[in-house]
């Protein structure tokens, strides 16, 4: 049998690894690369399992900046990632994003908010009055106020991901439906990947993008990452009172958060740090009971009257070092790349870091400088600093 060799393996097919291999290809149209994904379908991909949502309401300026070219590419994303005529459509709605703070938090987010407008970022500083007018239905006088991104919003994210797949795959990268059981190594070099039929695939390169399986695909090549997969669960309302204008992302101090859905939907969850650990997808509406529906209701009653209609499971890649993403070639092991533990930003955060890691590999100027998020830090136990991630 021919050995199949490759320029650059992608170990997981979702919207990181789709952004990246559609990005290689821009950089260098010559390259030779696979994408391995176990499922085509996307059933259990944090993608597709999102809620879907960018914003630049950030308090790390990477992270902002790379929120400000993720609206860059989503306004054209349509044009952009058309094949054959056919384009993507991506139901991008900028809906805004309206995060409150308790008086012991408002120090902080006035300091981010003066960061991201430093940046050029449309966000503004409500007040409760404010808050109130704007949205009577929401109790906000026990709060000290909010954060409002007027251009932060949500779209189709399977539409975008499909984008980026058919694109990368119309410039000709090479989808395998398979999993990948085994990094490749010899002499502190990754050589390649061990499929599941017990195929080997050769290559130099090899990047990690296999979301909150990320850490068993590192550990095969013998590299410990403290990424863990944290089940977060959806509910979808039907509300007997349904606004006459889309309410934005709300997020609340506690973690609990909730969003306009066409139809007269509301969408809601909840982060919380007992949230299990483990590749679990069932739902469970007990938490919607017991913890979800009477936090809706005490911040906004006219919400008292509504009916469960769905609910789903999807995980996040939790880095628990400092819940940002670990971007770049592990120290310890040429070759490999990583593109890891977004902790529930990576879909917004796909098109940046897919342009970082083309510019890497193919050893161009970074257009971004995201050398912050370099794996050296988990090395050697140096986390970042980041308020206000959810």
């Amino acid at each position: 049998m021919p050995k199949k060799i490759y320029d650059v393996i992608i170990v997981g097919g979702g919207v990181i690894g789709s952004a990246t291999a559609y990005n290689l290809m821009i950089a260098d149209n010559t390259l030779k690369v696979a994408v391995v994904e176990k499922d085509p379908t996307y059933t259990r991909a944090s993608t597709t399992l999102s809620l879907s949502n960018a914003r630049i309401q950030f308090s790390l300026k990477q992270n902002i900046q790379i929120s400000q070219y993720a609206f860059e590419i989503l306004d054209q994303f349509e044009d952009a990632m058309a094949v054959d005529g056919t384009r993507p459509g991506i139901a991008l709605r900028r809906e805004g994003n309206l995060f409150l703070f308790d008086h012991a938090g408002r120090q902080a987010a006035e300091k981010s908010l003066a960061l991201q407008q430093s940046l050029g970022c449309q966000a503004e500083w409500w007040s409760p009055a404010k808050i109130r007018q704007r949205f009577p239905i929401y109790e906000s006088s026990d709060f000290a106020g909010a954060t409002f991104g007027p251009q932060d919003g949500h779209f189709d994210a399977h539409s975008v991901l499909m984008g980026y797949k058919a694109k990368a795959q119309s410039m000709g990268v090479q989808y395998i439906n398979a999993e990948a059981v085994l990094l490749k190594c010899e002499h502190k070099r990754i050589t390649g990947v061990k499929l599941g039929s017990g195929e080997i695939l050769q290559s130099a390169l090899v990047i990690n993008c296999a979301g909150a399986w990320a850490a068993q695909v590192a550990q095969t090549a013998g590299v410990e990452l403290p990424i863990v997969p944290v089940k977060r669960q959806v509910f979808v309302l039907d509300t007997e009172h349904k606004p006459k204008t889309p309410l934005p992302l709300t997020i609340l101090p506690s973690g609990f958060y909730f969003r306009s859905e066409t139809g007269g939907l509301l969408l809601l969850g909840k982060s919380m740090s007992e949230d299990p650990v483990g590749f679990d997808f069932t739902c469970d509406e007990d938490r919607f009971m017991e913890i979800l529906w009477p936090e809706l209701v005490e911040f906004a009653p006219v919400f008292e009257a509504a009916r469960l209609v769905n609910g789903w499971a999807g995980l996040y890649a939790v880095n628990t070092l400092d819940g940002n993403a670990i971007l770049g070639e592990w120290p310890e092991l040429k070759g490999f790349f990583l593109a890891n533990g977004f902790s529930g930003h990576g879909l917004q955060q796909a098109p940046a870091v897919g342009r970082y890691l083309a510019e890497l590999i193919t050893g161009q100027t970074p257009t971004l400088d995201l050398s912050i998020f370099q794996p050296q830090r988990i090395v050697t136990n140096q986390p970042l600093s980041e308020d206000g991630l959810v």
